[in-house]
C-alpha cells in the first residue's frame, strides 16, 4: 500500500511514523509514505495557498490551484483522494479496513477554514472527521487514519487474528483480558479463564464483550440491530 500525504505543516509527521508498528511495516516494505508540503504546489515568490472567502467572513481557505496541482501530480487510477475537515463522514473501524483494501491513499489535510468548494466537488472521492470537535488543522487526523488502516494491511501485524479480535472489529467493544499472576493483591482472574475449557472462554468472553458495549457503548449495539434489520 502507498499513502502519500498533502499538509502545510510536514514536520508534525516526524516520530508519530516512525516507531512502532508503522516504523516495521515502513522497513519491511508493506506500506510507503510519504508526506509532501502543500506549499510546494504553489508558484508564486510567497508560496500562497490561502486567501480571503468570497463573500466575506472570518479567516482564510485553502486556494484550489495547489490542491490540484497537487493530486495531479501525485494520484494514479487506482488512488483514493480523501479530504480531512470536520465535514466530513466520521472515521470508525469499518472505514478503516476499506481503506486498507486501497492500493493507494492519498490524504489532503485540511487548515484554516477549510477547502475552496471546487476541492470538494471534482478532486475528493472521500472527505473524513475523527470526531465532533476542532483541531488546528488535519494533520492529527490523518495521523490517526494510518495508524489505523495500516495495522489491518496483511502481514503488518505478527499475529493476523490480533486484528480481528480488537475492540470494534465485531461491532462489540473487546471483552476483559487478564495475565499472570493469577492473583493480585486478592484480586483473582476469573476462574473459566484458567479452566481450559475454550468453548467455555468464548463464551464468557462474547458475553463480557456484550455486557462492556451495553455499559459503555450502547450506540454501537443500536447500530448492529439496524445492521441485521437491514441485512435480513
Amino acid at each position: 500500500m502507498r499513502i502519500d500525504v498533502v499538509t502545510l505543516f510536514p514536520s508534525m509527521f516526524t516520530g508519530p511514523l516512525d516507531e512502532s508498528i508503522i516504523k516495521r511495516a515502513r522497513t519491511a516494505g508493506l506500506v510507503q509514505i510519504n508526506i509532501h508540503n502543500l506549499r510546494d504546489y504553489a508558484h508564486d515568490k510567497h508560496k500562497t495557498v490561502d486567501d480571503r472567502p468570497f463573500g466575506g467572513g472570518p479567516g482564510m481557505l485553502l486556494k484550489p490551484e495547489p490542491i490540484f496541482e497537487a493530486v495531479e501530480h501525485l494520484a494514479t487510477d487506482h488512488t483514493r483522494v480523501i479530504l480531512l475537515s470536520p465535514c466530513g463522514r466520521t472515521f470508525n473501524q469499518s472505514i478503516a479496513r476499506e481503506l486498507a483494501q486501497c492500493e493507494h491513499l492519498l490524504l489532503i489535510c485540511g487548515a484554516y477554514e477549510g477547502f475552496d468548494e471546487r476541492v470538494r466537488e471534482h478532486l475528493a472521492d472521500d472527505e473524513l472527521s475523527i470526531g465532533d470537535y476542532i483541531l488546528t488543522n488535519g494533520a492529527l487526523p490523518a495521523m490517526v487514519i494510518i495508524d489505523a488502516v495500516v495495522r489491518l494491511v496483511p502481514g503488518v501485524l505478527g499475529d493476523e487474528q490480533s486484528a480481528q479480535d480488537e475492540s470494534f472489529m465485531r461491532g462489540l467493544l473487546e471483552y476483559p483480558q487478564y495475565t499472570r499472576p493469577a492473583e493480585f493483591r486478592g484480586m483473582r482472574v476469573p476462574e473459566v479463564l484458567l479452566s481450559g475449557n475454550h468453548e467455555e472462554i468464548a463464551k464468557w468472553r462474547a458475553e463480557q464483550a456484550r455486557l462492556r458495549t451495553l455499559q459503555r457503548r450502547p450506540d454501537l449495539l443500536g447500530k448492529q440491530a439496524g445492521e441485521h434489520s437491514l441485512t435480513g
